[in-house]
């Protein structure tokens, strides 16, 4: 059984509090810390304890784990004033947020010089992954600090040590383009199943266990023909991957076509047609926009 931690959790939102919920649940002390307040006492009904401060909320911490929107938040909490004084020697770091690979080789080498292990261990499955604790969990860092962090990690989903610091975040970058194109492909499907009078759920059974099945074909393409698009995985965010994916490509000197096309139209979803704050589902909207007869 795994000896219970003081986890400081910073960033209890969509995915971080169900995942901050899960580590509760498995004996250990979660304190929370959340620019929005409320959010993170949300977590108070559960056990948990609101730090006000992040420095309150990493003081004295075996393990600290980040869940913000992208590097530059993550940054921000790393040179957030009084914290690095209040990190212990030997805790362990794992940033579960979504950044890119020179982001997280640059935080690693900072935090090793302040006497702390580092994983970039971002995730996928969106809500629904973190509320089920089923998690796909890709590690870049030590093997140590892998080995170190996995107890930890396995109570969110199924952790794979993916190489050294930065893979984590090269993997998500992967899996995010890798999403954001078969939900285009998905969108196309649906709406031309739609268009031409065949049912897509029923469809989308006939392709269950085949080679067009998916968990993106089977719940995104249900919200897509239920136009229940309510954030899971909001697009501002998968615009922002997007971004990343294409900014790593060029310096590693790749064209990546299809996902250039896929980020131009989330481009054009989140800022012409409202979309940011929409489930990446919504790309379907930007389809039926570029179908409509008006």
């Amino acid at each position: 059984m795994t000896s219970s931690k003081k986890i400081a959790f910073i960033g209890i939102g969509l995915m971080g509090l169900p995942m901050a919920k899960h580590l509760l649940g498995a004996g250990h002390h979660v304190v929370a810390w959340n620019r929005t307040p409320a959010k993170a006492i949300a977590l108070i009904q559960s056990g948990g304890v609101a730090a006000a401060t992040p420095e309150q909320a990493v003081r004295d911490a075996d393990v600290i784990i980040t869940m913000l929107s992208d590097g530059v938040a993550v940054d921000a909490i790393i040179d957030y004033p009084g914290l690095q004084a209040a990190l212990g020697q030997g805790c362990l770091w794992i940033d579960m947020s979504s950044a890119q690979p020179h982001q997280a080789r640059a935080q690693s080498a900072r935090l090793d010089k302040l006497g702390l292990a580092h994983l970039d261990a971002p995730v996928s499955g969106g809500t629904k992954g973190a509320e089920a604790a089923s998690l796909a969990i890709m590690a870049g860092g030590r093997d140590d600090a892998f080995a170190a962090a996995l107890p930890i990690l396995s109570v969110m989903g199924r952790a794979v040590h993916v190489g050294p610091s930065g893979s984590g975040q090269l993997a998500k970058l992967a899996n995010q383009a890798i999403v954001a194109v078969t939900i285009g492909a998905v969108a196309e499907a649906m709406l031309l199943l739609d268009k031409g009078g065949a049912d897509p759920a029923a469809v989308r059974d006939a392709l269950r266990g085949g080679f067009a099945d998916s968990t993106i074909l089977q719940q995104h393409g249900t919200r897509m023909t239920t136009g229940n698009f309510a954030p899971g995985g909001l697009s501002k965010l998968q615009l922002k991957d997007l971004n990343n994916v294409l900014s790593e490509a060029q310096n590693l000197n790749l064209n990546l076509p299809v996902t250039q096309h896929i980020r131009d139209r989330f481009d054009h979803f989140v800022h012409q047609l409202d979309g940011a704050d929409l489930d990446h589902a919504g790309l379907y909207l930007e389809l039926q926009s570029r179908n409509s007869d008006g």
